[in-house]
Formats: C-alpha cells, structure tokens, sequence
C-alpha cells in the first residue's frame, strides 16, 4: 500500500485522515471560520485533518445554482486559510486550465466524480507535483478505478490516492457498495470513503440535489469498520441555509462526535486485524 507524507499528516498510515469542509466557498469570513473550529476540534483529538473547499462548482444541478467566488478569489481564500491554520487545502478542479493555478495554492487536487474519467484533466493534475484524490464515478464499478490510477501514475504523479463516494441506484439516489472499498485498495493506493456526498440524492430536490445526513455517520463507520485510510465530510455551520450541499452537509457542532465514533471504529478493526 503506498504512503503519502502531506505536511504534517500521512495518508495511508496507521491512523485516518479527515478531509473537511464545506461543500463551496460562500465567503471568506465563513471559510475561515470553518477551517478554525475544525482546526481546534482535530488538534483536541489528535486526528490527522485536510481542509477542503471548493472555489466552483461547475457540476451544479441548475444554472441558477450558487458556483461560488471563482479561481482567483477562490484562492486567495483558501491561501489565507493555509497561512493562517498551517493545514493541507484540498480542492477539485473543473478544467485542465485551472490546475497550474490551483497547484501554486493547494496540496491536494481532486478530480471530481463526474470526470474520473477525464484522461486529460488527470493527466494535467498529475504533472502539477500535487497529490491527487480521484473520487470514484457514480457510474464506475470499483475495479474501474485502476485505469484512472494508471493515468495518474503513468504521466508521473507521486502521490494518488481514490474516493469512494456510492453509486447511481435507479434515479435520484445512490447505495454504497461495502466490497467496493476492498476492491479499491487492490490498486495498491490509500482509499478514502466520501461519507456525505454518499447520503446525497443527485437531482433529487428539482433544481438541487437533496440528502439526508442523519446517515452521513453510519456509513462512514461502517466503512471504517470494513477498513479505510481516510473519511471525506462536507461540514457547515448552518447545513440548512447552506448555499451548495446542504442537505448531506454535517453541521459542525457534530463534528468532534462523528470523528470519535468512527476514529473508535478503526482503531479497534485495526488492533483485531493486527492480533
């Protein structure tokens, strides 16, 4: 299984990593406040934490849909929260155009379910120097995901890992699939579980995707249990006015509960397993 040393945290270790945050950019002000209560609440649990954040969100349902503030503002912002919390930034990028950008701010790029598929785009994040998390398609079985890690590691990225975040059931609606996680790490790559994109309901609400969050923790400890290297949650600390996500967010006040449960789940599958 590869490592991946990011800063001051390890992803594919022997202790899980969270990626956080909200789902897009809707201001500085909430951005940064954000990075600080998760920030505090992973330094109290010692628990390893990458701040994410998306700068837009150019897969929306509408048109009408909030995109968020854009490359430039969108990196301002999110530099301001690495100077200012001295964490890892997580973002996904849209179009090959945007990775030299992102590359000079962010330590991870994240290929977007939708364009897992997306060779160019792939390839293009891998020459930034960046790790890459490359978030499985809806539509892809978990052995697919192989050849997007070939893509990545041929054009020369030293860092790769995959995200599991479930897959399209009938219409509006997404299952996870617990043998897919195995499945995944055949790739010899670390392999994390998207824990709130996973209770989404794509399209589900007309003009937006719907959701229900109350599940958001389950999954994930079930998806601990069945053995991870890291766990993805969207946070906000008003879900329901949240501008993009909001009925899959966690609210951040749950945050420190969630990680407990499911770091408490790992750690004892990893003790059964060593013994």
């Amino acid at each position: 299984m590869q490592t991946i040393k990011l800063n001051n945290i390890t992803i594919g270790g022997s202790a899980l990593f969270f990626i956080m945050g909200p789902c897009v950019i809707e201001d500085e002000a909430s951005c940064l406040a954000a990075a600080e209560r998760l920030a505090g609440i992973t330094d109290g649990l010692g628990a390893q934490f990458v701040f994410k954040a998306s700068y837009d969100k150019a897969n929306r349902t509408s048109a009408n849909s909030f995109r968020g503030p854009g490359l430039k503002e969108g990196l301002r912002i999110l530099k301001k929260v690495k100077g200012a919390f001295n964490v890892p930034i997580l973002t996904d990028v849209h179009c090959r155009h945007d990775v030299a950008a992102v590359a000079e701010v962010c330590d991870i790029i994240q290929i977007p379910a939708y364009l897992c598929r997306q060779t160019d785009l792939i390839v293009e994040a891998a020459k930034s120097g960046r790790v890459v998390n490359i978030k499985k398609g809806q539509f892809l079985s978990p052995q697919d995901m192989r050849n997007s890690v070939e893509k990545a590691s041929a054009a020369g990225c030293k860092g790769v890992f995959i995200t599991e975040r479930g897959t399209t059931f009938g219409y509006n609606n997404l299952v996870v699939d617990f043998r897919g996680l195995p499945v995944m790490r055949e790739t010899g790559t670390p392999v994390v579980f998207d824990a709130t994109h996973s209770v989404q309901t794509p399209g589900g609400m007309g003009g937006c995707s719907g959701g229900d969050r109350r599940m958001a923790r389950y999954l994930a400890g079930a998806a601990a249990a069945v053995g991870i290297d890291g766990v993805f949650m969207e946070v906000h600390a008003e879900p329901d006015k949240a501008l993009c996500d909001g009925p899959n967010s966690i609210a951040i006040d749950d945050v420190k509960a969630v990680i407990e449960e499911i770091t408490a789940i790992d750690k004892a599958v990893r003790q059964a397993r060593a013994s």
